[in-house]
C-alpha cells in the first residue's frame, strides 16, 4: 500500500513540479502564507488553476514533450486534462499524493465544434484529479474557469477538500444538464498517452479515417 501510495507522489517526466515555472506558481499560490495545511492548499492550488488558464477543449497534443506541466504552465488555455496535470505536479510537490482520473462523460459545456465535427457529445477521455486529504481519496476537476462559467451561466465549481467536485449537473436555473459521467477508467500515476489516443481512436472513428498518428497536434474542432 504504501509503494503504490509513494508512486502518487513521486516527480516524473510530467509531473516535473521542480520546474522553474512550477516553483513560480508555486510562489504565486502561497503568497505571504507561512503554512498551509494539506487541504489549504489543495483548495487554493485548485482555484488558481482552475482561474489562471482558461478552459479550451479543441487542442490534443499527440507529442509525450507537450504534456509536461512545465510546457502546460506557459500556454494560456488548456483542456481538462491539461489542467489536471498542473494541478497534480502542484499537488506532488507539497507531498499530497494525487493521480489522474480519466472518464467518459456527455458534455454540453462549451464544445459546440466538438460535436458538429464528431457528431457526439460524447467527451473521451475527460480527465480529473484524485488526491488523498486527511485519509481519504477525493475528486476534483479545475477545468471550467469561473469567467466561462459566467459567460455560460453555470455555477463555478467549488472544491472544499472534503468532497468530490467532479461535474456541472446543471446551470445556475437547474433546468439544464450540462455533464454526465458515463464510465471511470481508473487512475493513473502517470499520463497514459498511448492508452487516452486508443480511446479516441475506439470512439471517434474520424481519428481512424483522417489516420492521425503519434506526433501530430490535432484541432478537434477541424478534423
Amino acid at each position: 500500500m504504501q509503494q503504490e501510495m509513494n508512486s502518487y507522489l513521486e516527480e516524473n517526466y510530467f509531473f516535473d513540479f521542480s520546474s522553474e515555472i512550477a516553483q513560480k506558481v508555486l510562489m504565486k499560490i502561497k503568497g505571504d502564507s507561512q503554512e498551509l495545511s494539506a487541504k489549504e492548499f489543495a483548495v487554493k492550488a485548485h482555484d488558481y488553476v482552475r482561474d489562471s488558464w482558461e478552459y479550451y477543449p479543441y487542442h490534443f497534443s499527440l507529442i509525450e514533450g507537450d504534456w509536461k506541466a512545465s510546457a502546460l504552465m506557459q500556454r494560456p488555455s488548456g483542456h481538462c486534462i491539461e489542467k489536471a496535470i498542473i494541478y497534480i505536479s502542484l499537488l506532488r510537490s507539497q507531498g499530497i499524493p494525487s493521480r489522474l482520473g480519466l472518464a467518459k462523460v456527455k458534455n454540453h459545456l462549451a464544445v459546440e465544434k466538438i460535436i458538429e465535427k464528431l457528431g457526439t457529445d460524447i467527451l473521451v477521455p475527460h480527465g480529473y484529479v484524485e488526491l488523498y486529504i486527511e485519509g481519504h481519496w477525493v475528486k476534483a476537476t479545475p477545468a471550467f474557469n469561473s469567467a466561462l462559467c459566467e459567460l455560460l451561466q453555470v455555477k463555478v465549481l467549488e472544491f472544499n477538500g472534503n468532497e468530490d467536485s467532479i461535474f456541472h449537473e446543471f446551470d445556475k436555473s437547474g433546468a439544464k444538464t450540462f455533464m454526465e459521467y458515463l464510465d471511470d477508467y481508473g487512475g493513473f500515476d502517470t499520463v497514459p498517452l498511448d492508452y487516452m489516443f486508443q480511446l479516441m481512436n475506439t470512439h471517434y472513428p474520424i481519428i481512424q479515417q483522417k489516420n492521425v498518428q503519434f506526433g501530430e497536434v490535432l484541432d478537434l474542432a477541424n478534423l
